[in-house]
């Protein structure tokens, strides 16, 4: 089979005949056999070994259809590595034994050690990079993400330790961000080596923050992460999360060369805020997939219209797919993306080539 390099392309801004898709949370639930897999193994079981790994990071491929894989794994793997112990909880999320609440907690972590204590993660991608004909995406949670499961020890809502200590302690929260950041350097960098083809860095919750808020306590950390890893030729995404409109003007600087968008924020608008410095992917609104078939192609048809007006656009959710979602209407709704987009790429390269006439 040849190498689908589309979603490469379009993170390049290069042209591509049919719109690339690949979906957040991809290996996941929606999928029977998948749940099978987890009556057996928790998520950290499968992810310590490479082969089982593997084989879900590529059932998506070949069930749906998508362009690009994205690691089967999870954001707080690496932090296992610099001192937290923490199990992935039924129902709630990660829950954080020794939660980080002063000075000394950070003084104790220690630096990453991915060959040491993550072997198993590097393996799984090297598996991948031999068997699969899409590009593989590996990624890493962002520092204020990953902080706020460290600090408050469990998933929050308010972020109300988070804030608490990046308001009432600066110093100690700029050191927490620096070796997280740190981490993040290291353990990306690992993957591109494995045979990682793109890398997506995850801020899911720093859409809790205002703009001067993240420009002041996060955006200094976020710059040096992409800063650092520019070197490598492999895409960078950053995808700053749900309810994040409000801070994509201020990343400019960032040396990504995607930004992921939630629902909030069309396409368009998106990428007004973004100063069309970045290609763009995103943004269904995963919870449409409850609709029927014919409302869920009127919204991806509305997406890409706008996606395709300047080159660089990948498809994608504007978060995670929830477990009860529709496999086969994942597998409709990935082949409807490609085709409509397809014809319509076509018909409006056909106008452009005859107003060049």
């Amino acid at each position: 089979m040849s190498y689908n390099d589309r979603f490469i392309r379009a993170c390049r801004k290069e042209s591509v005949d049919r719109l690339p898709v690949w979906y957040m949370r991809q290996a996941g639930r929606y999928d029977p056999d998948y749940r099978k897999i987890k009556e057996k193994y928790s998520l950290l079981e499968i992810c310590r070994q490479p082969e089982l790994a593997a084989e879900v990071t590529m059932m998506p491929i070949r069930k749906l259809g998508v362009d690009a894989a994205i690691l089967y794994s999870d954001i707080m793997n690496p932090v296992a590595s610099i001192g937290i112990d923490f199990d992935i909880v039924a129902n709630v999320g990660p829950v954080i034994d020794n939660p980080i609440r002063s000075a000394a907690d950070v003084e104790k972590l220690k630096p990453i050690d991915v060959e040491g204590d993550l072997s198993h993660v590097l393996e799984t991608i090297r598996i991948l990079d031999r068997e699969l004909t899409v590009p593989l995406i590996t990624f890493a949670g962002a520092p204020f993400t990953i902080a706020s499961y460290l600090i408050e020890g469990r998933p929050s809502k308010s972020y109300i330790r988070t804030k608490s200590l990046m308001y009432g302690d600066p110093d100690v929260w700029f050191k927490l961000m620096d070796k997280l950041g740190d981490m993040v350097i290291t353990y990306l960098r690992a993957h591109m080596a494995a045979g990682g083809k793109a890398f997506q860095l995850f801020d899911s919750w720093v859409g809790a923050l205002s703009p001067a808020d993240f420009k002041k306590f996060v955006l200094p950390t976020i710059e040096r992460i992409f800063a650092e890893l520019s070197d490598l030729p492999q895409p960078k995404i950053y995808f700053p999360g749900v309810a994040s409109g409000e801070l994509l003007p201020t990343l400019g600087n960032v040396k990504a060369d995607v930004i992921g968008l939630d629902w909030r924020v069309p396409i368009a608008e998106g990428r007004r805020r973004l100063g069309g410095a970045f290609a763009v992917q995103g943004n269904l609104d995963p919870y449409i997939l409850t609709a029927p078939m014919d409302v869920v192609q009127a919204y991806a048809k509305d997406i890409i219209d706008q996606g395709i007006q300047e080159p660089g656009y990948i498809f994608n959710l504007g978060h995670g797919l929830f477990p009860e979602a529709s496999l086969e209407k994942l597998q409709e709704l990935t082949a409807f993306i490609h085709a409509y987009s397809a014809d319509a790429l076509a018909s409006r390269n056909g106008k452009e080539e005859v107003k060049h006439v």
